[in-house]
Order: C-alpha cells, then sequence, then structure tokens
C-alpha cells in the first residue's frame, strides 16, 4: 500500500472509530437527554459499521464475507434512524412512540431472520442481486421521509433568502450528509466512473469532523437537539390572546380527550386550536411555565385520579394505558410527580374516605 492509500486509510477508519466514540457520547453522555439524542447516537452508530465494512473490505477484499453481511445489515437501520432523529425533533417527541418500536423491531427480526436463513458467505448471488437492491430503496424511502419531515428547514436553506437557526442549520446539514453518503455508495454500486466505493467513507469522515468541530466551538449544545426550541421567544403572549388560547386548549383537551393519544405531539396540539406550534411552546414555556409533555401530563394524572377514585376493579397500569401514558414507568413517575404521591397511596387513600 502506498503513501497516498495509507493515509486515506488511516483518515477513513479513523472517522469509523470517531463515529462509535460520538455515538456512545449521545447515547450516554449528553446533558440532557432527548429522544434525539439516542436516534442520533444509534445513526451515528450503524454509519460508522457501514464505513468501517467499506474501508476494511476495500483495502482487504480478502476478508470473510461476514464483514460484508455486517456493512448491509447495519446499513438496513440508517434509514430509519435518520428519519426518526429529524422526526422526534421537529415535533419534540419525547417518549418513544409505539408504532416506532413495532416498527423497528420489525426491521431487527426481518434482517436477522434473513441473515441467518442466507448467510453472504454461502449465499453471495442473492445478497448482490435482490437483498441489496431491497435494503437501498428502503433506505431511499428513509431519505424521502426525512425530506418531506424537514422540507421548510430545506427550503431556507436552499433559497438563502431567510437565516437559519443553529438548528435548523444543524439539521439540514446531518440531512445532506447522509443524503451525500446515500448517492455516494448508491453510483459506486451502479458503477458510476465517477464515483469509487472508498467514496463514501471519505465523506463520512469529512461530515463527522464538522459536527465534532461544531460540538467542541459551542458551548451549548441543548438547542441543537429540538428543532423549534431556538424559535420560542422569552416574551409571554399578551394577557387577552392567552386567555383565549387557554380556553381553547381546555376545551379541546376535555372535549376530544386528546391527552389520551399516547402520540399527541406539539404540531397536531397546535392545529386543533389553529395557532403555530411556535406559538403554542410559546404559551406553554411562558406564559404557563411548563414544557408540552407536563401540560398534556396533568390532563392525564387528572383523568387517572378520577378513574382510580370511581372504579378500584381496573389495575393501575392499566389506568395508565387508558388516559395515554407509554408504560407504568412513566405513569408512575408523572403521578408522583402531580400529585406528591404514588398512584397505590393514592388508590388506598380514596379507599378510606
Amino acid at each position: 500500500m502506498d503513501t497516498s492509500k495509507e493515509l486515506l486509510f488511516f483518515f477513513s477508519a479513523l472517522g469509523s472509530f470517531n463515529g462509535i466514540i460520538l455515538g456512545i457520547y449521545f447515547f450516554f453522555f449528553t446533558r440532557k437527554k432527548y429522544l434525539t439524542n439516542y436516534f442520533l447516537g444509534a445513526l451515528l452508530f450503524a454509519l460508522s459499521i457501514r464505513i468501517g465494512k467499506s474501508v476494511f473490505v476495500y483495502f482487504h477484499p480478502e476478508l470473510p464475507k461476514m464483514y460484508l453481511q455486517i456493512g448491509l445489515t447495519a446499513c438496513f437501520f440508517i434509514g430509519p434512524c435518520l428519519y426518526y432523529f429529524l422526526k422526534s425533533g421537529v415535533e419534540e417527541i419525547q417518549i418513544m412512540p409505539k408504532l416506532w418500536k413495532i416498527i423497528l423491531a420489525f426491521w431487527a427480526v426481518l434482517i436477522i431472520v434473513v441473515g441467518i436463513a442466507y448467510p453472504y458467505e454461502y449465499f453471495p448471488e442473492l445478497w448482490t442481486k435482490y437483498f441489496i437492491k431491497l435494503i437501498y430503496a428502503q433506505w431511499f424511502a428513509y431519505i424521502v421521509f426525512s425530506a418531506f419531515t424537514i422540507s421548510s428547514v430545506l427550503k431556507k436553506m436552499v433559497s438563502l433568502k431567510e437565516k437559519t437557526s443553529p438548528s435548523e442549520m444543524w439539521f439540514g446539514m446531518l440531512f445532506f450528509g447522509n443524503f451525500l453518503l446515500f448517492l455516494f455508495y448508491f453510483l459506486a454500486i451502479m458503477g458510476a466512473s465517477a464515483a469509487t466505493y472508498i467514496s463514501g467513507a471519505v465523506v463520512f469522515s469529512f461530515i463527522l469532523y464538522l459536527v465534532i468541530s461544531i460540538l467542541l466551538y459551542r458551548k451549548r449544545t441543548d438547542d441543537l437537539f429540538l428543532l423549534s426550541s431556538p424559535k420560542i421567544s422569552a416574551k409571554k403572549i399578551e394577557s387577552a390572546e392567552a386567555i383565549l388560547i387557554a380556553e381553547k386548549l381546555e376545551n379541546i383537551m376535555n372535549e376530544k380527550s386528546l391527552f389520551k393519544n399516547p402520540n399527541l405531539n406539539l404540531q397536531d396540539l397546535s392545529k386543533e386550536i389553529n395557532i403555530t406550534s411556535h406559538q403554542l411552546s410559546q404559551f406553554l414555556n411562558n406564559n404557563l411555565g411548563k414544557n408540552f409533555t407536563s401540560f398534556v401530563n396533568e390532563f392525564r394524572i387528572n383523568e387517572a385520579c378520577k378513574i382510580i377514585t370511581s372504579n378500584d376493579k381496573l389495575t393501575l397500569e392499566s389506568v395508565g394505558y387508558d388516559v395515554g401514558f407509554n408504560s407504568k414507568s412513566t405513569f408512575f413517575a408523572a403521578f408522583k410527580k402531580h400529585t406528591g404521591t404514588t398512584p397505590l397511596n393514592y388508590q388506598l387513600q380514596a379507599l378510606q374516605t
């Protein structure tokens, strides 16, 4: 291997290694635990495995075929992790919806079963002719979904007429980086003369070092994980308008029992009362002094209290699910935070009165 190839190998392999380290950082060491952190960590981890496979197989093609299978398997999770990362950031989703868990579990079971039943080592033609096309089609589909999710941000970045916020630039940059990575790999697989298989690893390394430089440069990084957070003004909404919004929220939440929807998000609620998600965030944060999750949980806990005092045949866990919580632990934690006691103690006190 000549000097230029050695440098290329070192640069690409180091990018893959740093991607794994950065993924671990987003999983375990960020100060605030947003859902976006976990999906970004998973995305970087999947990308790093995919890139690592490309690097080592490109420079050492005699390696076992299992490396190819592992790389393509990781590729299967890049698209979903990118999409859910952007979706959770745009809609300020803090608890993973059950549907997302089912879809991710489906992809995981599918790729594991296929990998065991048809290993690359014994079915190389099946992988190179059919499976790889399905994997890249799935990746591309999630890139399209991701583009729709942050379409307003992409329009801003392309037009150059509107100023983008740090979080918008961050989300847009990560999207374009993943799109470029997909494009280079796709062109290489299609045999385009201008694209080589190692190009994807070089692009990934460049994007990764850019991400690291941003994180090191910025003293504050919390505003990079929720797309709408930097837009929220510290100014309160005027009294007359605030009263109107409060009445609309109270009516719509009680009449339609929107809080019972475990997947309710900021954008859905803002559409119900015909205001923007920015206005709703501003009202909740600055006028009421609470975030979206706390606001919705208050309605859920109030409803839970009514059910507990009127029906002692239901289990406490089922009550939590009935009022909109995704898990028993989340329900119990929110209940204690709101009432100062546990659901069980509240039930015992209700029975004694």
